[in-house]
């Protein structure tokens, strides 16, 4: 008898087991199919429905992509092609982060219970609206492209948190997919969109957050003076600046990029406090843009010597940024210290398969990252850097605040940095551009932060 009971026991409790066990697959099922058909493993079951998958359009209501009669088509423009690629993709998915690689199943109409099992006629594909304005994105392409410019260009608007423009360089036409040879590095890192999945040395663009460290630490920072002859042995090692800058104060050496001025502030400072507020403004920090991880910009100190500290603090030594998040940091100072989340996805028509995609990003805060006098007062630092440094002319008709950066590097010629925001009225538009190995961030990056910017702000003021 007892024998029996225990069997009985052990039966139940299998039998209870089991259909938990069913239930919890069925709940993740239901859950995350759509996100188990997109693993590389599976790619070759959601390659397969583009030829009825849904359109992408741009800001304005430009085609981008649709699907007709069972093909893919793609912008009548060619450069509006190439400069779209790492945002809507191709007919792969190598470009992982675009919207034809993330958003795939809900495009081709994948459905959690027959899969991509039904009828074409069946499907309930989806179409993708957008904050992206094409002309913008292929002014800024031309602009990088005219130089053969690898790199990352990005404008969104800081108080929406629509991205206006993303480029990143080098690209292709989706209609002919690149063959990538041994030994040709044309398209070294061709199927990364560099505006969200790369890191650089962030050179003079790291001052900014070295002058935030001070302005709320430091007492009477912003006035101080300190003498810069060009070099200066700090921790046993030459720390340079491009010319001798004489005695001069936090503002002036913004302006004129003084390595000497802020190498002594990053030492001052020390490794704590310089760690804390580059954390604060968002290194070693995690970010999003819609369903993709912005790559992790980075600021370690904990191994260096007073040298390598000095040179921390003007953005070299192990120091690498994203430039999303370098637009971020922009949206931050524009909007008193505290960043708006940006965000791609406008919106989606569809009656099922998008669940979960659309966030509440949409014009959210982030967290705040300086005080507002802090920010108001970088802010007049990067407007004064343009306005009596760089030249007014150097952006057009629009007033911008901004720092360059020029950001030495292993091999070659040094990667060119702008960051900043446009402080006109009704034109809230913060941008970071990268140009790999471009050199002078002026020369290089500054051109094409300008094509980017003016077409961006047609964009946001509607004309």
């Amino acid at each position: 008898m007892k024998k029996v009971l225990n069997r009985s026991l052990l039966t139940w409790f299998l039998a209870i087991a089991f259909f938990i066990g069913l239930g919890y697959f069925v709940v993740n099922l239901v859950i995350h199919s759509s996100e188990w058909a997109q693993k590389p493993m599976n790619a070759h079951l959601s390659v397969t429905g583009l030829a009825q998958a849904g359109d992408i359009y741009d800001r304005n209501g430009v085609l981008l992509a649709t699907s007709i009669d069972g093909e893919r088509y793609y912008s009548n423009d060619y450069s509006t092609r190439l400069a779209m690629l790492h945002t809507v993709g191709d007919d792969s998915v190598n470009i992982s982060t675009a919207l034809q690689s993330v958003y795939r199943t809900g495009l081709t109409g994948y459905n959690y219970i027959l899969g991509l099992g039904l009828p074409d006629s069946f499907r309930s594909s989806s179409d993708i609206n957008t904050t992206l304005d094409s002309a913008a994105c292929a002014a800024a392409y031309n602009a990088m492209s005219k130089n053969n410019y690898k790199g990352a260009c990005v404008v969104y608007n800081y108080k929406t948190g629509e991205v206006i423009c993303d480029v990143s360089t080098p690209s292709y036409d989706p209609y002919e997919p690149v063959t990538i040879k041994e030994g040709d590095h044309t398209y070294d890192g061709v199927y990364l969109d560099n505006v969200i999945s790369s890191t650089y040395p962030p050179g003079s663009t790291f001052k900014l957050v070295t002058a935030a460290a001070a302005l709320e630490t430091i007492e009477g920072s912003e006035n101080r003076l300190l003498y810069c002859e060009g070099s200066k042995i700090i921790g046993g090692e030459y720390v340079t600046c491009v010319e001798p800058h004489g005695e001069i104060n936090m503002k002036d050496a913004m302006a004129v990029s003084c390595n000497i001025y802020f190498a002594e502030l990053a030492v001052e400072l020390g490794p704590e406090k310089m760690t804390e507020y580059a954390e604060a403004m968002g290194f070693n920090k995690s970010f999003k843009l819609d369903a993709n991880d912005i790559a992790m910009s980075r600021f370690s100190v904990k191994d260096a010597d007073t040298a390598a500290l000095a040179w921390s603090g003007v953005g070299q030594y192990t120091d690498m940024a994203n430039p999303m998040h370098m637009a971020m940091i922009c949206s931050a100072i524009a909007n008193g210290g505290t960043p708006t989340e940006p965000y791609i996805l406008e919106s989606v028509n569809s009656l099922f398969n998008f669940k979960n995609i659309l966030t509440d990003t949409h014009g959210k805060n982030g967290t705040r990252m300086i005080k507002s006098s802090t920010a108001s007062k970088l802010g007049e630092m990067m407007r004064f850097t343009v306005s009596d440094y760089y030249g007014d002319s150097m952006f057009g008709d629009l007033h911008v605040a901004a720092k360059t950066g020029t950001a030495e590097v292993a091999n070659g010629e040094p990667d060119g940095w702008i960051v900043g925001y446009v402080t006109d009225e009704g034109c809230p538009l913060a941008f970071a551009v990268c140009i790999e190995h471009g050199g002078f961030g002026f020369s290089s990056a500054g051109p094409v932060a300008y094509a980017a910017l003016a077409a961006s702000a047609k964009a946001v003021r509607g004309y």
